[in-house]
């Protein structure tokens, strides 16, 4: 199976199914010298582990990281850095059943076609919880972003129709509900909401956004690497995602030239600047030093327990309702996936910047 691996410079690469032993990444082009242990990729885990909510699936899961290599007294060594998350809550019985049939909205007919079986036990590498295994990664792409000043924060935009109100934007409010949305008001409608979907027996989709500041001008090439283009690719990835917006995204096709257009303007210290941002930071697949604004458009839950048709291995037509430990909703725990995904293919575009001018090589060297 081919395609486990993300990233030209700083390599990441992840292993493991949802009902394995465990799941890992490996992390190849991260430079030596950075200060890195276990407690610097624990909050990041903590945020996206399952059973924190009533909005999150039951399973319980420390998802506790252990850095296996790459790191000596303290300091990444410049080889690959390995880590490995074991799974601790797996109740492969509770998805014995669907193994005679395919689940509407899975990767299971899929997955089927395409390689001739499938691990049924919870979706094994189409599942969700790979992405334990990115949010590592993108735990070390941040802490060398914040060492140039660089900040990666995503939050969630919307949940079903109710959407945050960026009048009332509070950022210390993502932290302070379940649902990562910084609007207390909005929170509570969407809280509310959930309760009524999932008291149905089924499940909502929503919004996340994120936004990178601190990035330099310069960053992605003109053709097939644009940024947006990687970032594209990075976010939509991400197994629940069907959408991916940067800027004004969609908006434009229902805009003109003369409202779209970013004016150039000269700061008070000289700097050309834009006196808006409707293109979310990056002009011709290159960052223009703006901030970096996408979103990413999550699906409800394919796993509901409100009755659904499907065709069983036998060809036969039936109605199924889905069993086991899912989430009512995927996107307040994907916040941080898209976090993540977002650092590590900017940490990536700023390594691979690092060769593109002649005069940068000669002062580097000299």
């Amino acid at each position: 199976m081919a395609g486990s691996t993300f990233g030209t410079i700083f390599r990441v690469t992840t292993w493991g199914e949802s009902h394995g032993k465990a799941l890992g990444v490996v992390i190849d082009g991260c430079p030596a010298g950075l200060e890195l242990s276990e407690s610097d990729i624990t909050p990041y885990m903590n945020r996206r582990k399952p059973g924190q909510s009533r909005f999150a699936t039951p399973r319980k899961e420390d998802d506790s990281v252990e850095i296996l290599s790459g790191v000596f007294e303290g300091k990444t060594t410049g080889t690959p850095i390995s880590m490995i998350v074991y799974n601790t809550s797996q109740k492969s019985h509770d998805y014995s059943e669907i193994a005679t049939y395919y689940r509407p909205g899975h990767a299971d007919f899929t997955f089927d076609e395409k390689y001739g079986f499938r691990d049924y036990r919870g979706g094994g590498r189409s599942s969700g919880r790979e992405t334990a295994a990115r949010v590592a990664a993108g735990a070390v792409a941040c802490k060398i972003l914040k060492q140039l000043n660089i900040t990666v924060s995503a939050y969630t935009a919307s949940i079903g129709d109710i959407s945050i109100d960026y009048d009332k934007f509070d950022e210390d409010e993502i932290f302070n509900n379940s649902l990562y949305m910084p609007d207390k008001e909005a929170a509570a409608l969407a809280s509310e909401y959930l309760q009524n979907v999932s008291k149905d027996g089924d499940s909502a989709g929503g919004i996340i956004e994120c936004v990178v500041n601190g990035t330099p001008a310069g960053l992605g090439d003109p053709v097939f690497d644009k940024l947006d283009a990687n970032l594209a690719k990075a976010i939509t990835s991400i197994g629940a995602v069907k959408g991916f917006e940067v800027g004004d995204g969609f908006k434009v096709a229902h805009s003109n030239a003369s409202a779209n257009n970013d004016a150039f303007v000269l700061s008070d210290t000289g700097k050309i600047v834009k006196s808006t941002n409707h293109a979310g930071g990056i002009l011709g697949g290159i960052s223009d030093g703006d901030t970096i604004i996408l979103r990413a458009g999550f699906k409800p839950t394919p796993s509901i327990t409100k009755e659904q048709q499907t065709v069983n291995k036998d060809n036969e037509e039936i109605n199924i309702s889905v069993k086991g430990r899912h989430d009512p909703i995927i996107v307040p725990r994907a916040v941080v996936v898209v976090e993540a995904m977002t650092a590590i293919t900017v940490l990536d575009s700023l390594l691979m910047n690092m060769t593109s001018r002649l005069d940068n090589i000669i002062k580097f060297y000299k």
